[in-house]
């Protein structure tokens, strides 16, 4: 993931201090488990009232926690109690811990599937076309990646992960956006006849030109709550075009 902060003293409190907010929001998270958890639908105390859950197979609980985990954690973030996580999903959390022996186990799980999981193995393939003119292959690649991807979820729980210092950005950078980078310059040299520079860092650093923008064009649109009304298919166009007008120009500057 690739954006930009800008801080200063007109920014609300949780673009300031991130990780204090994350910390607020789960502490009101907690403090409203806390008074719900003590009364009853006429406002009394609770008399001990044990938890009805509806019968599951193991797989189908854990099916069920691990779909309600990322909804949960992009919404208050990776610092919020595993108890509360447990109260959304309708379960003990003795039940929780039994589906996921940790909450370490339940980050991972998350990660497999909804911010490495959605990523198709296809796009890879489809990029590497060379029957189809790069242009077209940006377009239609940036296009689904914007709308299956970068969605204001996702988009929440990376940067929630991120400013917790949990390892998913670095892991998924890792995992799938080095060579999602490798391949787009490869493929943007050839179709400009440029020769590249050997470094893969200075390469990788020419794709972001274009994996960055289109990724901060969703964090303005689903975190920002940036109002402009250009179809986002059209900026990532201009996006698309204007990188590969700029590639023999980013090339020479490594000369």
């Amino acid at each position: 993931m690739y954006f930009y902060v800008k801080v200063s003293l007109c920014l609300p409190i949780q673009t300031v201090y991130p990780s204090k907010f994350m910390q607020a929001k789960s502490d009101l998270l907690a403090a409203k488990r806390q008074d719900t958890a003590t009364k009853t639908k006429d406002n009394k105390p609770r008399t001990g009232q044990r938890r009805s859950t509806t019968r599951m197979s193991a797989a189908d609980r854990r099916a069920q926690i691990l779909g309600k985990a990322f909804e949960f954690f992009s919404e208050y973030g990776l610092t919020a109690q595993t108890r509360a996580l447990a109260d959304a999903c309708g379960v003990s959390q003795r039940l929780l811990y039994s589906a996921f022996p940790n909450k370490a186990a339940l980050i991972n799980a998350v990660y497999e599937s909804d911010i490495a999981g959605p990523f198709k193995a296809i796009w890879f393939v489809q990029l590497r076309d060379r029957s189809v003119p790069l242009e077209k292959r940006l377009r239609q690649f940036y296009g689904e990646y914007y709308d299956t991807i970068l969605t204001r979820g996702w988009l929440r729980l990376f940067l929630y992960a991120s400013l917790a210092e949990v390892e998913m950005a670095p892991t998924y950078i890792a995992d799938i956006i080095r060579d999602l980078l490798d391949i787009i310059v490869e493929e943007a040299a050839f179709e400009t006849g440029t020769t590249l520079p050997d470094s893969p860092e200075l390469r990788r650093e020419m794709g972001w030109a274009l994996h960055g923008n289109i990724s901060h064009l969703a964090i303005r649109r689903h975190i920002y709550n940036d109002k402009t009304t250009l179809p986002a298919h059209r900026v990532i166009a201009m996006h698309v075009v204007a990188f590969l007008a700029g590639v023999p120009s980013m090339v020479n500057t490594f000369e």
